[in-house]
Formats: structure tokens, sequence, C-alpha cells
């Protein structure tokens, strides 16, 4: 879908017909709502601080309607702005400047997430990896395999989307997560992947993955630290069930 000039903040340049007559009545609301964030962020409802994110990129149309429409379609806040950019693009009343915008603020989200655990060992900081890796992979609609690289002080040297599947696998290949850690000269790794489907239960295979990837390392003195498994709201870490 494309962006209409009046639905996604595209200007189609000055003229009498772009003023409008009268104030829209939106735009008080508009206004007491901002206030309300700059004063208690914490308290306005999903639906609100959607809104208004959304009237960045949609000055002129009111945009309640709209938020309230993403949070029934997509489920949370946190569903919404982690929805694929061409499905929020494609959205009745959404186009690709609102849809950018919102993933705008996810991927803030994540690197705010990740800022208390670049530069320092991880092991001193594991309650924030755990909240970093939630944040970055919790509501991904397909599963991503992440690699934390780590030096000999465990300090996190490298982050990295290492594959991408589908709603229920990502292949990894063990040779291809030696050549990494080689070459980033690293001396253990952290793997962290994600299940869509909200439980974080590791299968068969992923740990029939892992003992393979853990094999692969073991050669060239390459250490496998964990291997994490991100779910809704619960987070299951391969060494703590012993199957490491």
């Amino acid at each position: 879908m494309t962006d209409a000039p009046a639905t996604d903040g595209q200007d189609p340049g000055p003229g009498l017909a772009d003023v409008p007559a009268e104030k829209p009545h939106f735009l008080g609301h508009r206004d007491r709502l901002r206030q309300r964030f700059l004063e208690a962020p914490e308290a306005l409802p999903d639906y609100e601080v959607l809104e208004l994110l959304l009237g960045i990129a949609i000055p002129r149309r009111d945009t309640k309607p709209l938020a309230k429409a993403l949070i029934d379609r997509f489920g949370s806040f946190a569903d919404a702005i982690s929805a694929e950019h061409r499905v929020l693009a494609g959205v009745d009343g959404m186009g690709p400047v609102s849809a950018t915008v919102l993933k705008v603020v996810r991927e803030a989200a994540v690197r705010l997430a990740r800022a208390p655990v670049i530069d320092r060992p991880v092991i001193s900081a594991w309650d924030q990896l755990l909240d970093y890796c939630t944040t970055a992979m919790a509501t991904l609609g397909t599963e991503q395999f992440r690699l934390l690289f780590l030096d000999r002080k465990n300090v996190l040297i490298a982050d990295e989307v290492q594959q991408e599947g589908t709603v229920d696998h990502t292949p990894l290949y063990p040779r291809e997560v030696v050549r990494r850690a080689l070459e980033l000269k690293a001396s253990a790794i952290i793997m962290v992947h994600n299940h869509p489907s909200g439980d974080p239960t590791p299968s068969r295979a992923d740990i029939q993955m892992t003992r393979a990837v853990r094999d692969a390392l073991t050669p060239v003195g390459i250490q496998l630290h964990d291997h994490l498994v991100i779910g809704r709201g619960r987070t299951l870490s391969f060494k703590s069930m012993a199957l490491l």
C-alpha cells in the first residue's frame, strides 16, 4: 500500500486547499495526550503510546482508531512494533512512513537493551543479557539464531544474527559457526534462538544441533558457554538444564 498524502505524513505542497478552515478536533486531544505523556509516561496505556507515535508520521489525522486497530490485530504494543515492515505498511490506514516510525522505535528499544552488555563481561551482566535477548527476539514471528561471541575475559565482542528461518525451523551449520568464531578470534560463544510459539522448551533437533556445534568448536579451543531459548515471558538455558 502506498502512502496517501493525508494519511502518512506526505505533504503534497503548500496551497489553500491544504489549510483547514478550523483546527481539527483531534489536535487538542493530541496536545493533551502529549502533555500526559510528559508528566507520567508509564501511566499511558499501550494504545495511547502507539497513538502518539503514529501522530508523528500522520500529523493530519486522528490516529487513535488506527492505534487501537493495531493493538487488536497484533495483540500488544510490542507485537505491533515487532511485525514485519511490509505487514505493517499493508494495514489499512498505514503506509511505509508510519510503518518505518514503528520499526525505528523497536530498533531503539533493542539498542537500549543491548547497551548494558556491550564491552563488559557477560557473566557479571547475565540478567541484562537475558533482558536484551528477550527484547530483541521474544516477539519475532519467525525463528532467528543469534550468536554472541566472547573474548578471553567473556566480554561481548560481537552480536550477530547468523540465520533466520520459518515459524518453527532455523538451520544453523556448525562449520559456519566455527569459521566466524575464528575470524573474530573469539574464545567462547553463547547461542541464542527464539521459539515464536512462545514455548521455549528445546526440541530434539535443538539439542542435537547444539551438541554438534559444541563438538565442532571443541577441537579449535572455543567454548560453548550456553544456548538460550527465548520464549514469551520465559527463557530456558541449556546449561541450567544440564543439556550441555
